[in-house]
Parts: structure tokens; sequence; C-alpha cells
């Protein structure tokens, strides 16, 4: 994936000739790029995190027969992150409006490291559950940072393609999990190990984001005065904005409970997740036991279907930032674009259904993974309904919504399979949760702020 060219010349006044870099041919200074670098570190920590989060996925057929797991059970403990992942959603982005991205992102990396070392030491299913329950208290920080940190860094024209580069460390993460999950255990022969050196890697991760990552890009040593006009020029536009639609600046999250927008917004996360943790929870297993893969082709199929992830939210975000550009008005591009991501991940997953290849099935979901993961723009949302001001607060609210899913998905997965003996009917369960995702990508307002 390449940086976005956009490092051109500052077209603010407040830019002034070079002090910290060579100056254009029309004597302005060229800005520097820190925020894309920022952005590429956001990447690898969200892919860290989802590396650390489906780990257990990709070992399940072992601790499952280790553990001596009914499939009830396994849906109990694939739930049991999200339970306190979810519940810790808008008090940490309090925290982030309070105290600042930087401070909460680098604790829940530290946090979560340690509570991931630890489900490597679990006994049973009752220590593992409790490890996997404090990873999810402590990884609740890092997606609404990354969302406050979108509306702090980037320039309004760029959101886009900022917020499908931090959340395509999802997709990407999952993918490269399934190999280096399952490498780490063919190594060291034993998934214990795994989990305690993805643990120490998380730790290292936090460590890195408290050194490079800043609250305010003037806090930034990398960061020339033209960088910062640029991204405080888009800042007091949106201000201005703002000041005409009569909002107001720091609010709570009840106000905004009145808008059928804020409604949209959640009820889309939600459905999103339905279909993401889904396949995320589920997905080694159902290859496994559906499909007859053994570890090593497991592997290798969670990163073509999640890397496919990877790939369609990158090309997603820049469509959207380049068909903005062009004068397009946000309502028109994100309900297109998303529209048409919900019509085909609903066409995708039907066709898993009925195919019974393995191959088939791999090359759908890798479709499904794709356009699924437009629905990333979703992290732009926090900002446009409340900005810069509230973004926490209210990408705490949306991550609180679709991690609902997170703990109510791999609970009706595991009651489907083990009733019926098939993930048929999880299947369909998915395309229900990609009907709501449709309804609501649709029904959402994005063109302007709420006015609270």
């Amino acid at each position: 994936m390449s940086i976005p060219n956009t490092e051109t010349t500052a077209t603010s006044p407040e830019a002034t000739p070079g002090t910290a870099d060579e100056p254009g041919k029309d004597g302005t200074q060229r800005r520097t790029a820190v925020r894309w670098k920022l952005f590429l570190l956001l990447l690898v920590l969200v892919s860290v995190n989802y590396i650390d989060r489906g780990s257990i996925s990709v070992a399940l057929p072992i601790i499952q027969k280790e553990f001596n797991l009914a499939p009830e059970l396994v849906g109990l403990l694939l739930s049991a992150f999200f339970w306190t992942y979810a519940l810790m959603q808008v008090p940490v982005g309090w925290l982030i409006d309070k105290f600042g991205p930087r401070k909460v992102m680098t604790a829940s990396c530290i946090g979560w490291g340690a509570a991931t070392a630890a489900s490597g030491m679990a006994g049973g299913f009752l220590s593992m559950f409790i490890a996997r329950l404090g990873i999810g208290v402590t990884e609740a920080g890092v997606m609404p940072a990354g969302g406050k940190l979108n509306a702090i860094w980037m320039h309004k024209s760029e959101r886009g393609r900022g917020a499908t580069i931090l959340d395509a460390g999802a997709p990407l993460g999952a993918g490269l999990g399934g190999i280096i999950i399952a490498g780490l255990i063919a190594s060291t022969g034993s998934w214990r190990w795994s989990f305690v050196i993805a643990g120490a890697a998380t730790v290292l991760m936090g460590l890195a984001v408290w050194w490079y990552v800043r609250d305010n890009p003037r806090q930034h040593r990398g960061v020339n005065d033209a960088e910062a006009s640029y991204i405080e020029a888009s800042h007091a536009a949106e201000d201005a904005e703002a000041a005409m639609d009569g909002s107001k600046g720091k609010r709570g999250l009840l106000p905004y409970l009145k808008f059928r927008s804020f409604w949209a917004m959640c009820l889309g996360w939600l459905g999103f997740n339905g279909v993401f943790y889904g396949l995320l929870t589920w997905g080694p297993l159902y290859l496994a036991q559906a499909k007859g893969f053994d570890l090593k082709t497991i592997g290798w199929s969670t990163l073509v279907i999640f890397g496919a992830g990877f790939v369609g939210e990158i090309i997603g975000g820049t469509i959207a930032d380049k068909w903005r550009a062009s004068g397009a008005s946000a309502n028109l591009v994100m309900r297109t674009l998303l529209g048409i991501s919900s019509a085909i991940v609903v066409a995708g997953l039907v066709g898993v259904t009925v195919v019974p290849d393995a191959t088939t099935a791999v090359v759908l979901l890798s479709l499904v993974l794709f356009f699924l993961r437009w629905v990333g723009l979703f992290w732009s949302i926090p900002s446009i309904l409340g900005g810069r001001t509230n973004a926490g607060v209210l990408g705490g609210a949306m991550n609180l919504s679709g991690n609902i899913s997170g703990f109510v998905t791999p609970i009706v997965v595991g009651l489907i399979v083990g009733a019926t003996g098939s993930y048929t009917w999880a299947l369909l369960y998915f395309v229900g949760s990609a009907v709501i995702m449709g309804a609501s990508v649709l029904t959402l307002n994005y063109n302007k702020r709420l006015p609270v």
C-alpha cells in the first residue's frame, strides 16, 4: 500500500516559506507527511490487535479438543472478549475525549498484551474465559482512539482514507493471524507459546505508540508548519460550518439519542460486525468442520479471505475520497458505495450457503470480505456527526453497538451449530446481519454535523 500522494504545497494562508523542509518552486513550504506515517503505524497496531483477537479462533480446533468443549461452550468462550469490550466502549470514549487518544491507546496496548500472554497460561475453560474478558477490557480503547485521531490529524478531504487505513488493520490482522498463529503453533509445538509471543509483541507496539503518536499535530516535532496549517484550516472551516448550524462544543452522549442518523450509525455497525465477527470467530472452525481443512490450509484460506478484505477496504476509502474531491455530496458517495457493498455481501453469503465446493466457498467469502470492509468508512462518521470534540464518545457508542454483535453472534452460531449439526442457518444469520447493515447505510445522513 502506498502513502497517498497529497504532499504538495500548503494552501492555507498560515503556511510560511520553508523552515523545516526545502521550499517548493513557488517558494511555499512543502508539507510533511507525518499524518500518513502515523496512520500507517495505527494500521500495524490494529493488525496486531486482530491477530491477538483472532488467535483463539485459529487455535480453536486444538483448544476445543484439549479442554473437551461442546459447541455451546465454544460459542460462549468466543463471545467472552466481546462482553467486556462492548461494555467499555462508551466509558473509554469519554476517557479519550478527556485525556486524549495517546494515553488511552498506549495503556490499552500494554494491558491487552499482558492479558493475551495470560490467556496462553489458561488451564481450562474458566481461566481462558476470564483471560478473554481481560483482553476485551484492555483492547476497548484502540478503535475509538483511532477515530478521534482521524478527526484531529486528517484534513476533511482525507478522512475516508484515514478511516479505512485505520480499520483495514482488522482484515489484515485477521488474515495474517491465520498464518502467524498457525506458524507459531507449528514452530513452538504449543498454542500456549503462540499467545505469549503475540502478547509480548503487543506490549512493544504500545511503546511505539507512546513514542510516535501525539494528540495534536503541533505537538509532533516531525510536523512542519505547512502540514499543521493545512490540517488546522480544515478544522477552522468545519468549526465555522458547525457554528452556522447551531452545533455546540463538548457534549455527552444523551443529546445524540434523538437523531435518526445516530441510530443508523449504530445499527449499521451492528449489522456489519454481525457478519465480520461471525466469520472471524467461527470461520476457521467452519472451514475445518464443514470443508475438512487442516490447520495449514485454514491458515492460508484465512489469509486469502481476510486479505481480500484488507485490499477492498483500502480501495473503498480511496474511491470515497477521490469521488468527494470531484464535488460529489457525502450522501451520494457513501450511500452509493455502501449500498453496493451491502447488496454484494448479501448475495455472496447466500451463495456460500448453497455451494458444496470448498474452493468456491473460499472465493465467495473473499468476495464478501472485499466489499464488506468498505463499511470501514464508518470510522469517519463520529467526526462527521459530532465533530472533533465529540468524536471519542460517538465512536465509543458506535463500537458498543457493533460489539453487541460481537458477543451475541458467537453464542448464537454455537447454539445453531449445536442444535442442527450444520452451518447453513448460521450463514443465514450472517445474511440477516448484512440486511440490517444495508438498510442502515442507506438511512444515515452523511452531509452534516448533528445540531446538539
